[in-house]
């Protein structure tokens, strides 16, 4: 293509017939998504394998054993890469930003600037727009492997104006998948950090969907959940949020204690996707969810230094996906346990702050601790 443009510039009007152009397209494409979809694969000593991809920094499965010592594969995704480049992926496995999450009417206001993203939810903008950071390639920085952790390190820079946010942000993304000292029991830390040139909202989340049977082995109704959660934030008929933050006693979402979900949703027909407030002090780790599955005896515990975490049982998802192995996702064939900054939180002042600055470094934290019982 180089000779191409070369010919071009001489004043050749034709170098190839239009046929040959598209298979040569088409072949840089291919070479794009095959660099894009790179497997990289984490390893710990029991068993547990985290196999990422560049696109998007992208979870595409992670094999956990159970507790007579089988492995399943407890997240949903995508077997062929056309569901991760044409948009028909939910945010399976992917990170998003710039800013996780809704943002009502696609408007904010900062520095006495006001700011129009691309909307992409009706009038409202979610998960960074219409190409967030889901559907970017992601550079590979570095490779690590120790005795206790093998890790990887992604990052992605985003250019100021890109879907309408103010800033050039340098985002990085590390997962460091470790080895525990009792048998049976990992860690996946992933480790998030962003600096900008200029002031900008940033939330960037880990968006897997998990199921502890095994990806395509039916529902999460037989879970357990537990929220460290003593308060959510109410949302509008259009899931933006209001402004407050109500008390979850009394009401379908307190899971302070652990609950069975196919029973709480019985009094939540549409699903959850809340956003929780996690106890304790905004950026220190601490526990925010425990899931387990009954009959596998896989346990997943969620830590984070985030102020919030959206709980999302799959309530879009109706049979129309082909996922891993061919399996079919039917509605809540997952659930999502997302560590965040609060949804809209730019536009409530009240909420605790998403706003990164020059000079500042934006670091989130979450990590997952899966074990047997």
């Amino acid at each position: 293509m180089a000779v191409a443009a070369a010919a071009v510039a001489a004043g050749a009007a034709f170098l190839y017939h239009q046929p040959q152009i598209e298979a040569a397209s088409k072949r840089v494409v291919a070479r794009v998504q095959a660099a894009s979809m790179r497997r990289i694969v984490l390893k710990a000593t029991n068993g547990v394998e985290v196999h990422l991809v560049p696109l998007g920094a992208s979870v595409v499965q992670l094999w956990v054993p159970d507790r007579d010592g089988n492995v399943a594969d407890v997240v949903l995704g995508f077997d062929d890469v056309q569901a991760y480049v044409d948009g028909s992926n939910p945010y399976m496995g992917c990170v998003v930003g710039r800013c996780a999450n809704r943002i009502g009417n696609a408007t904010f206001h900062l520095g006495g600037r006001a700011y129009a993203l691309s909307c992409n939810d009706g009038k409202h903008a979610l998960h960074g727009g219409r190409e967030g950071f889901d559907k970017k390639t992601w550079r590979v920085d570095a490779l690590v492997t120790t005795p206790k952790e093998e890790s990887v390190t992604l990052s992605y820079i985003s250019d100021e104006g890109e879907e309408g946010y103010p800033g050039r942000l340098h985002a990085k993304v590390t997962y460091r998948l470790q080895s525990c000292v009792e048998p049976g029991q990992a860690e996946l830390r992933v480790e998030f950090e962003a600096t900008t040139n200029e002031a900008t909202p940033v939330n960037l989340i880990q968006h897997s969907y998990f199921n502890l049977k095994g990806q395509g082995r039916g529902d999460v109704l037989s879970h357990t959940v537990r929220l460290e959660a003593d308060q959510y934030t109410p949302v509008d008929d259009e899931l933006i949020p209001t402004g407050e933050v109500r008390d979850v006693e009394g009401t379908p979402l307190d899971f302070r204690e652990e609950k069975v979900l196919g029973q709480q949703l019985i009094q939540v027909p549409g699903g959850y996707d809340h956003n929780f407030v996690v106890r304790g002090e905004i950026g220190k780790l601490r526990p925010a969810a425990t899931v387990k599955e009954q009959k596998t005896g896989r346990k997943m515990e969620v830590w984070t230094n985030a102020p919030g975490l959206q709980f999302y049982t799959g309530n879009s998802l109706d049979g129309t996906l082909s996922g891993k192995e061919d399996m079919t996702y039917h509605k809540h064939a997952g659930l999502c346990l997302e560590t965040q900054g609060f949804p809209d939180a730019i536009n409530h002042r009240q909420f605790p702050n998403v706003v990164l600055r020059p000079g500042e470094v934006y670091r989130h934290t979450v990590v997952y601790k899966f074990s047997t019982f």
